[in-house]
């Protein structure tokens, strides 16, 4: 079935607005949802990408898969909640108050290494308060990302495209920043101290502007046109109010009956590709050639397809939910195929393997995650289209936290 501009909220018999369908104007509102997707992913990405310096502070602690457990099981408490009282609260509300705690989570760690830590090392004070910065930034995640996911689905496709592909370009921006610095500042406590700074520094700007930008959509008239739809679609199927109680819980249930299969693909690839990126790839894999350039050029190598894979499904995308889904079971094999790379023989345990297979997890990563998310919201009645891209991104943050606790396999 083809999804044409209207038809995803149109009640059935109302073509007379479907020729009337305002233009997407120089493609604003794909930028804006491409921006938010961008500016929502970023600060995790600036946490992440400044493990150099956190590892230097912090040297008999795993800092990235510490902060990836906390940062997603944190995340996926807070969808949940978002969950069973989303009624509870506007969407409007939840997205600004999450860019604003993003904006706060990033401050802590450069002000508290500026009045506390100082650069010294094993100031375990130090460390709380960046894991508690992480968590603070895994709560602005799920208010943040729930509400712009189920937002977009809610929306043609396309936009929901272009929330997963800004999230895509959000981890290239962390590789060409973390390739720009080491090869700008020296590797000592100063330059990392300043490479992370300038991360976070990035990060809170273009958060920021995420926050004017997201104000500024609704007065698009593409946005105003795809509101009054959601407004005559609940008119005409006898909307009275928020569903409240046991209706809502049953009608949870349903919505969540009707997508598990593609949820079951999410949590797959999340689980898959979090267990291995970025814990492995940064601390288990090493190179006598490339040294400590080859974990930052690998971590830019995924993140680069990532993106493509995100923008594939701009050119095409795959129909077939269970030519997908199957995709993600087969993604399983990427397990032993990097174990290969630890254990196996010589040859697997050399760059080239490493690299491309970096590659196609980056690769399969993107583009699956863009199908499924795609496909989510159009399984479901119209109405529960913004619930369904909700419930899809409690999926993909608790495939994330399966993937952060596997990833501890790799030490064991």
């Amino acid at each position: 079935m083809v999804f044409t501009e209207s038809s995803l909220l149109l009640p059935s018999g109302s073509n007379s607005r479907k020729s009337n369908v305002p233009e997407d104007k120089w493609d604003l509102a794909y930028i804006v949802y491409f921006s938010l997707g961008f500016g929502y992913l970023l600060p995790w990405n600036a946490f992440i990408t400044a493990v150099d310096y956190f590892s230097y502070l912090y040297p008999d602690t795993s800092v990235d898969r510490v902060f990836a457990v906390v940062y997603m099981l944190i995340g996926l408490v807070g969808i949940s909640l978002i969950i069973l009282y989303r009624y509870s609260s506007k969407a409007f509300l939840r997205i600004n108050l999450g860019l604003v705690l993003f904006v706060v989570s990033l401050l802590i760690v450069p002000l508290v290494d500026a009045f506390y830590v100082r650069g010294r090392v094993g100031v375990i004070g130090g460390f709380y308060a960046a894991a508690f910065a992480i968590g603070l930034s895994g709560v602005a995640d799920a208010l943040v990302q729930g509400s712009i996911v189920g937002s977009a689905g809610e929306l043609p496709e396309r936009y929901m495209q272009a929330v997963i592909a800004g999230t895509g370009g959000s981890g290239v921006l962390a590789s060409v920043l973390r390739i720009i610095t080491k090869a700008v500042y020296p590797q000592d406590a100063s330059g990392l101290q300043k490479s992370a700074n300038l991360y976070f520094s990035v990060s809170i700007v273009i958060v920021f502007i995420c926050m004017v930008l997201y104000n500024m959509v609704h007065k698009l008239p593409i946005m105003k046109y795809y509101n009054e739809l959601k407004v005559e679609a609940a008119a005409a199927n006898g909307d009275s109010g928020p569903p409240t109680g046991v209706v809502w819980r049953s009608t949870l249930w349903d919505i969540v009956g009707s997508i598990k299969w593609y949820g079951f693909g999410i949590v797959l690839i999340y689980a898959v590709t979090l267990a291995i990126f970025p814990g492995y790839i940064t601390e288990d894999v090493h190179s006598e050639v490339l040294k400590d350039w080859y974990p930052i050029l690998l971590i830019a190598a995924y993140n680069v397809f990532d993106l493509v894979g995100k923008s594939l499904t701009a050119v095409y995308l795959l129909q077939n939910a269970k030519v997908a889904i199957g995709s993600c079971i087969v993604r399983l094999l990427f397990f032993p195929l990097f174990l290969g790379c630890l254990h196996g023989p010589q040859f697997f345990r050399t760059e080239i393997p490493v690299t491309i297979l970096t590659c196609l997890l980056g690769l399969t990563n993107g583009y699956l995650t863009s199908v499924l998310m795609i496909m989510i919201p159009k399984a479901v009645k119209s109405q529960h289209a913004e619930t369904a891209g909700i419930v899809s991104v409690l999926f993909l943050v608790f495939g994330l936290a399966c993937g952060s606790v596997i990833a501890w396999f790799w030490v064991i």
